[in-house]
């Protein structure tokens, strides 16, 4: 490897607020870092796509790896204060996509990296953070510490941030509306069978599996990498985005969402201990 490569990761590495990044071997590795629980907020979600954008056109990267620095939550969710500051998020709409809300650009980006994308779910990965694992090309959860599911109904909202579609292409439109609409946290094995995670593995396993399996993409011959991703090409969404923003938006506004949201923030959600059973914090608010 090259020691100007190694010079210009570190720089860019203190660029990013949110992220831990390295490079060996053709192999990236992302550790999102942002207490307390990995909130999906303007910073995060800033540094997630000027990294993805940095490294599209960087041939010395084969795979991108991403964990979390928090062995509790992969991301939490998408930032809840945005109830309260609408525009916060605006700042990322200079440059999106047409068809797509600045939530589905970030999906849609990871979605078409030309590098292979792994995600190692050793926590808890609900809403936003749910939409970011199943966009990547694959996942890999923890046997008794991963979790994910799509929470939003509970905020009495849908997912936004190209949910609805990514899950129905990887579980099937009967176990999508079970995910979204009942809004359960579904364990690591649970995931596996139903087609969210590629495997679900033993949790002292993962980093081992992972590694194996990024180290031996990574020493494929030129070309088989980009010639793979050509063939097995991800499904054009764009009517389906559409629709899904139409609907979050619709919902969003409604007085409904404002209560559950703002109630949730004031009973605990994101903090670590209410982030712990969200859900029930949530359901409690609806009883």
């Amino acid at each position: 490897m090259h020691t100007w490569y190694r010079s210009e990761i570190s720089m860019t590495h203190d660029a990013y607020a949110t992220l831990r990044v390295s490079l060996e071997d053709g192999i990236a590795r992302v550790t999102l870092d942002n207490p307390p629980v990995n909130v999906l907020n303007v910073a995060l979600m800033a540094d997630l796509r000027h990294l993805l954008t940095a490294l599209r056109d960087d041939d010395s990267v084969r795979v991108i790896v991403f964990d979390s620095a928090n062995p509790e939550f992969f991301i939490a969710h998408v930032d809840m204060t945005l109830v309260d500051t609408p525009d916060a998020f605006d700042k990322l709409t200079a440059d999106l996509p047409d068809g797509v809300n600045v939530f589905q650009a970030l999906g849609e980006l990871l979605r078409h990296q030309p590098q292979v994308t792994i995600v190692k779910l050793a926590g808890i990965a609900r809403g936003g953070g749910a939409e970011f694992v199943t966009a990547a090309d694959m996942a890999f959860a923890a046997i008794g510490r991963a979790g994910i599911g799509q929470i939003e109904a509970l905020m009495g909202i849908v997912p936004g941030g190209g949910g609805t579609q990514y899950l129905a292409g990887r579980v099937g439109r009967n176990r999508a509306l079970e995910a979204v609409l009942g809004a359960d946290l579904y364990d690591a094995e649970t995931a596996e069978r139903y087609g969210w995670v590629n495997r679900a593995v033993p949790a002292g396993e993962l980093d081992g599996i992972v590694d194996r399996l990024a180290r031996n993409i990574a020493a494929l011959p030129e070309g088989v990498i980009a010639a793979a991703k050509r063939a097995i090409v991800p499904e054009d969404l764009a009517e389906g985005l559409l629709r899904e923003h139409d609907a979050w938006a619709d919902q969003f506004v409604r007085p409904a969402a404002e209560r559950l949201i703002r109630g949730g923030l004031a009973h605990g959600a994101q903090t670590r201990d209410g982030e712990r059973d969200l859900e029930g914090l949530l359901r409690g608010m609806t009883a």
